[in-house]
Formats: C-alpha cells, structure tokens, sequence
C-alpha cells in the first residue's frame, strides 16, 4: 500500500486547506465573542518551573542556561491554568488565552503532542456561567463553519440543541454501579467495594487497580462513547478524588465543582470552580505526584510561586477547551492532524 503523502505536499494540502480556513474563521469569531464580553486576551509563558501536576499528564523537559553557565530545568507547559490563575491573583477579572500547549505519551486521533487550548476564566462567577459560554462556543463554531451539527467518525450532535446534564452518580447508575457509595465524606474512596462493582458490570479488575484505574476504566469504556450523541452533554459533579484543580460542592463534599463538555462521544472542554486554599492545592499536588512516581518512576517539582499566588486568588470559575477537537467536530474532520496548519512529524497514528 501507498504511504500518503506528506501534509505539505500540494495535492494534500490542496484537500486539507479548507478545514483550515474553517479553522480560522472559528477562531476569529471566538476572538471576537470574547472581547464583545470584556475578556481579556492574555499570553501564558510556554517555560515554567512545573508543567502542572496531574499524574498521568507527561511532559516535554528542556532547561534554560543562564549567563554564568548555570543550567536550570524548565517544562514545556501542559496548560496556561497556573499562569491565568496567577494573574486573577493579580487582580484580573475576565481573561481568555488562545495557549499552545505541549503533551508527551499522547499521539492519535483526538491527541497531538503540540495543540491549541482556549482557556478562559471568571473571577468572582459561578461555574455554571462556564456552561453557558460552552453553548456559545458550539453555536460559533458550527455558524463560522457553515455548518448545523457537529460529527465525528459517524456520530452527530446538534450544536444549537439544549444541552444535557447529567452527573458522575446518574451516569454511572446506568451502567450498574453506585458511585458515591464508595466515596467518604472526607473524599476518601472505597477501592475493594468499588472493584466488586466493576466486576460485576464485567469489565477487568486487576490486583494492582487503584479506585481511580477503575473510576477511568468505567467512565473510557462504558460511559463516555454515548456522551454528547444528537445534543451536547455536560457530565458533572465528579468525586473530589478526580477533581484535583476543583473546589468541593457546597451541596455534597463527595463531589466537586467540575464538568466535562462532551459533543459526539469526544470530550471538549474540563471546568472548575476553582480551588483556591494552596495548603490544600499543595495536598493534592503531593498525592497526584506520588501516583506519578508509582505509575511512570518520575515526579515534577510543585511551582510554589503559584502556590502563593494561590492564596491571593479570588473565587473564580475556569476552563479549558481543546480548540482542535471543537474545530474536527465542526468541519466533520476524522483526525487532529486534519485541522492543524503544521502538524509535528515523526508519525501519523
């Protein structure tokens, strides 16, 4: 079989342009959406002192050399969220940032080792503000591209229909497993009672699963494949153990002020009412890196200029959409690779 050719080659690019343009076109309408609602558009620095600390997020190392020759380590970021949240400290309200971000461990079709991530912040607001600006989101998009759905690989979903919301206890109850009876007040979690469920749904369960192996294997193999088919969906209310960013709900201290944003089986977007106590943040940044060093034999450093920065913060409410994914989904892409202008070489999967 013929390999295909290179994405700068004439004929291929010829195909791929106008998916590009569509690109562009998206990007400035959400430009404008957010500028007409006095967001601010800020730049994150792509060098920071800890690329983020969530387990099973992996990053590109580098280091800067200094002017006396002395090399200090630096990471690409994964996220602009440090750098935002350090400017609400700062006094910013309403910020938005277009960031390219860098992930290693992932290449496929939704994944690309260098992407776009719009994130956008509220001080002062309420999370639920973030899902009505997602409706906007996939409003914009769908009308920039000239389109009235969204698709991927066959599935669809309505852009302009009303969202479903559903929770992390309702979704997982309609595959079979009582959730939050395994999750304590103080958000610890139940792994044997909880792998018990799991068997019984018959999925695997292996000796060395944590509750979290278990949580993921469920929601990848069982609940995120029908999210978002023919309308969007919001899952929320995630266990606070899977929340680490994201400050308890007021409502139940088992769950947290998160969601997720799914269109056509394919996540889009992760929100927050964010944390803002760092003793706690700090807490839960030693916990998610002592999981990393159990799972992959490597930690990254905790960035205590935005642990301070942290108890200056403001309440506030957060998210980050993958522009790449929402761009796919909006001109019927199959592959990231498709929507971006210089895809990294070194292999298509």
């Amino acid at each position: 079989m013929t390999a295909p050719s290179p994405w700068w080659h004439p004929d291929r690019h010829a195909d791929r342009r106008p998916a590009l343009v569509a690109r562009n076109r998206i990007t400035a309408a959400l430009r404008g959406h957010f500028a007409a609602a006095d967001f601010i558009e800020v730049e994150a620095a792509s060098l920071q002192v800890s690329p983020g600390n969530e387990a099973h997020l992996s990053a590109f190392a580098t280091e800067i050399l200094g002017p006396d020759g002395v090399r200090h380590p630096l990471y690409l970021h994964t996220s602009p969220e440090f750098a935002c949240k350090t400017l609400l400290a700062a006094g910013e309200r309403r910020i938005v940032s277009f960031a390219r971000v860098f992930r290693n461990r992932e290449r496929g079709p939704l994944h690309h080792p260098e992407f776009t991530m719009l994130e956008w912040y509220r001080a002062g607001e309420d999370y639920t503000e973030l899902m009505r600006d997602c409706a906007d989101m996939l409003a914009l998009a769908a009308e920039a591209a000239g389109t009235r759905r969204l698709a991927y690989r066959g599935r669809e979903a309505d852009p302009f229909a009303p969202f479903r919301r559903v929770t992390l206890a309702e979704a997982f109850s309609e595959v079979g497993i009582d959730l939050l009876a395994t999750v304590a007040p103080d958000g610890s979690t139940d792994r044997d009672a909880f792998a018990a469920a799991v068997l019984a749904t018959g999925l695997r369960v292996a000796e060395d699963d944590t509750w979290a192996d278990l949580f993921s294997r469920v929601l990848v193999a069982r609940i995120e494949p029908g999210l978002g088919i023919g309308r969007p969906t919001i899952l929320c209310e995630y266990p606070v153990s899977e929340a680490a960013l994201a400050r308890p709900s007021s409502r139940d201290p088992r769950v947290a002020e998160r969601f997720e944003l799914y269109a056509c089986g394919v996540e889009l977007a992760n929100a927050f009412g964010e944390l803002t106590d760092p003793a706690e943040q700090r807490r839960r940044f030693t916990l998610e890196m002592d999981e990393k060093e159990r799972v992959y034999g490597e930690r990254y450093p905790i960035d205590e200029a935005f642990l301070a920065a942290l108890a200056l913060m403001p309440e506030a409410s957060g998210i980050a959409l993958g522009l790449d994914r929402l761009v796919m989904l909006a001109v019927g892409a199959p592959h990231i690779e498709d929507v971006l202008w210089t895809p990294v070489t070194g292999g298509r999967r």
